[in-house]
């Protein structure tokens, strides 16, 4: 498996989707980031601040300028959603992830823990899938 690229496939396709948000993260938005806390609504976020409609994209996310790359405006205080993704090496492979490596698919198990090791900073291992 290989480290992220941040070729933001993951962000550009579930940034527009009404990702949830608890009320932990909204009091720490509130606290620390008070401006991504007006994108939150109804335990969603990436909802416009005043039309109140879904937005297509997360308002965070920022093409690196002459570059095939992404960036998250918001790293540090990106939501659980963002933070825990990917969880499943199947995820990965459904969301035509490019950290994933043919030898991933034939071996899961062995790629599931590599996985795990790589989000450790970002999230708890998976459980028994």
């Amino acid at each position: 498996m290989k480290a992220c690229n941040a070729c933001g496939k993951c962000c550009i396709k579930y940034g527009g989707q009404g990702l949830d948000v608890n009320e932990d993260e909204i009091a720490a938005w509130e606290t620390y980031n008070p401006t991504v806390r007006e994108y939150a609504r109804n335990g969603k976020i990436w909802i416009h601040p005043t039309s109140g409609e879904p937005l297509q994209q997360c308002p965070w996310l920022e093409k690196a300028e002459g570059q095939s790359t992404y960036t998250c405006k918001i790293y540090t205080d990106r939501p659980n959603d963002c933070r825990h993704y990917p969880t499943t090496v199947s995820e990965m492979v459904r969301d035509e992830c490019e950290m994933i490596e043919a030898h991933d698919i034939t071996n899961l198990d062995r790629a599931q823990r590599e996985l795990d090791r790589l989000m450790a900073d970002s999230r708890p291992p998976v459980q028994s899938r």
